[in-house]
């Protein structure tokens, strides 16, 4: 079997895609717009979640800090994907955090409107079942391969997430601008930031990437799923 891109990366699901014309029209005269800058914080690990956020404009970070202050990025959300919802359901604190990576503008949802909507939604609490089933698959695969293969292969198969991620649509045949800066990525992957460095240099070298500043660009996505092949 071929290599699945899918195993480790989450195609966004739109909620209002879940609810009934009417349910999406009562949630939208309710939204609040929040407005994030770079490095903020939406909430912090260990606090008990106020709601659901769905992200309009900008990029979110996921993550958790190690005793030494050191971020591991579970996963980064973009423009469309919503979160927040899996605390509100299990009843526990945030086990990440949430920091904005630029300006990140939020459509919230509150606690109480969300549970009048699983309530009464007859398809949401099953759609957001089967959400959550994908999200743990993804979490898993992620946390799998991380563990058990070395850099070369962490960063190649991050790259390769990153690129859906950035992506703008489906179809985009342009180059994508991966556009994440060096502790973020190497937090993403799980290494030092001098390691990380030393292997975008190689891969560079290559020339499978290119960079500038913080942005990277793919060039040769064959020799990256190459690397991850036997993954």
């Amino acid at each position: 079997m071929g290599f699945n891109i899918e195993k480790y990366y989450l195609k966004s699901s739109l909620l209002f895609d879940f609810l009934s014309a009417q349910e999406t029209k009562l949630v939208k005269n309710k939204l609040i717009r929040k407005e994030y800058f770079k490095g903020e914080f939406l909430f912090k690990e260990r606090s008990f979640s106020k709601g659901i956020y769905i992200i309009r404009k900008g990029k979110v970070k996921i993550f958790q800090t190690n005793s030494e202050g050191k971020q591991s990025i579970v996963y980064i959300y973009k423009k469309g994907d919503f979160f927040g919802y899996r605390p509100l359901l299990a009843d526990e604190p945030h086990p990440v955090s949430a920091v904005a990576m630029d300006t990140t503008v939020i459509s919230f949802i509150s606690k109480d409107l969300f549970f009048n909507l699983v309530a009464k939604s007859a398809t949401l609490d099953k759609q957001l079942l089967v959400t959550l089933s994908k999200e743990f698959s993804v979490w898993i695969n992620k946390m799998t391969i991380f563990s058990q293969y070395g850099v070369k292969e962490r960063v190649a198969l991050s790259l390769l997430i990153l690129n859906e991620v950035y992506q703008r649509n489906e179809n985009n045949s342009y180059p994508v601008n991966i556009s994440i800066n060096r502790d973020d990525l190497a937090g993403f992957v799980g290494t030092a930031k001098e390691t990380l460095v030393r292997m975008l240099r190689n891969f560079k070298d290559e020339k499978i990437i290119t960079t500038k500043g913080t942005k990277i660009n793919i060039l040769k996505h064959k020799a990256l799923l190459n690397i991850v092949a036997e993954i």
